[in-house]
């Protein structure tokens, strides 16, 4: 039986590690032709080589978000190797430091906006581009961008994390907007605790591990598997009259 997303070349940022690992190996399970790309080569690879050795097809390459050139030529190395860009999961991003708003510095502050926002803007510029170029596929060409939680609802602790996945949800649905008719659907995950090395700096102890654990209205802290599932399912055909939507992933933390 085909997978949701079969035959189609889906494009990952952050491939190399945590939620954009699971995205790769789920894109790959569902049919894709899948790039992983990352700021460190060797996880992206690393991710690339557990889908060939499963018996997909993935290739990786190097990208640096926040700079231009390196998007173009991460998109341009897709194109080059399968002739197209169908899906894109723009996931690359940090948490920044812990501490309250008027303890950021400028330097800390300027960081997570450029890898957060700005990687997230030159990614969907360079995709866009390209899928305007194209035929769209079945239920259309889909960018799906990790938000957050925190960019619906304001965090105390991670300040300038929250700013930066509130404009990941406003760049997603402008562009919604500007290209659903034109086959293309932008929509946003937006997760809240999941169990990933980036989460860890905001439980440093059982007791806050556990008060954090109590918000999530299943009970547990979500999986990467999770998100990937989210992803996928977004960008395939069953989600062809989705766009535009910032999908909360979050166990009913915020219900």
């Amino acid at each position: 039986m085909p997978g949701k997303v079969d035959g189609r070349v889906a494009l990952v940022t952050g491939g190399g590690s945590g939620i954009g690992r699971a995205t790769s190996l789920k894109f790959a399970s569902e049919g894709a032709r899948v790039v992983v790309a990352d700021i460190v080569p060797q996880a992206g690879e690393d991710t690339a080589k557990i889908i060939r050795d499963a018996g997909g097809e993935a290739l990786s390459t190097h990208v640096d978000v926040t700079d231009e050139a390196s998007v173009g030529s991460m998109v341009e190395f897709v194109v080059s190797e399968y002739g197209r860009l169908d899906c894109a999961h723009n996931n690359a991003g940090i948490l920044g430091p812990v501490a309250e708003f008027t303890e950021y510095s400028r330097e800390d502050y300027d960081r997570v906006i450029n890898v957060n926002v700005t990687g997230v803007w030159l990614c969907m510029q360079a995709e866009l581009r390209q899928m305007l170029v194209q035929d769209p596929p079945d239920g259309g060409h889909s960018i799906v961008n990790t938000a957050s939680v925190a960019g619906l609802v304001g965090s105390p602790t991670i300040p300038a994390y929250s700013v930066s996945k509130h404009a990941v949800v406003g760049m997603t649905n402008s562009a919604a907007r500007s290209y659903g008719a034109r086959g293309i659907r932008v929509n946003s995950v937006c997760p809240s605790l999941i169990d990933t090395p980036l989460a860890q700096p905001l439980y440093e102890n059982t007791e806050s591990e556990t008060r954090m654990r109590l918000r999530q209205a299943i009970g547990r802290f979500g999986k990467v598997e999770d998100v990937a599932a989210t992803v996928v399912w977004l960008s395939s055909p069953d989600a062809a009259f989705i766009t535009g939507v910032p999908m909360r992933v979050d166990g009913g933390s915020l219900a």
